[in-house]
């Protein structure tokens, strides 16, 4: 291969690479967990509005505290299941790489 095919090809990759290196900021950044937060909040309130609920604002709040509560919680169970694929299945070890 020549020394150009391979440049091109690295700039490739370090191109992808930084793509998902965004994409992964954006997935675990406060800005997504706020509009999501937001955007159940008021899709609930509007749903529990059009069915007749009594207030449905306030009724909304709740299962988006809940859905705030799984993305918080999720990056923990993730790390546990990674850890899980790799052969990792000690609780005391699990915790400790957690750490």
């Amino acid at each position: 291969m020549k020394l150009e095919e391979l440049e091109k090809r690295v700039k490739k990759i370090e191109s992808r690479n930084q793509k998902v290196e965004m994409d992964k900021a954006w997935e675990t950044s406060l800005t997504r967990k706020v509009l999501l937060i937001i955007f159940t909040f008021l899709s609930i309130g509007l749903y529990m509005n059009a069915i007749g609920v009594n207030n449905p604002w306030q009724n909304a709040v709740i299962p988006s505290l809940g859905f705030l509560l799984s993305t918080l919680s999720l990056p923990f169970f993730k790390r546990i299941w990674i850890n899980r694929q790799k052969g990792v299945t000690e609780l005391p070890e699990l915790l400790s790489i957690i750490e």
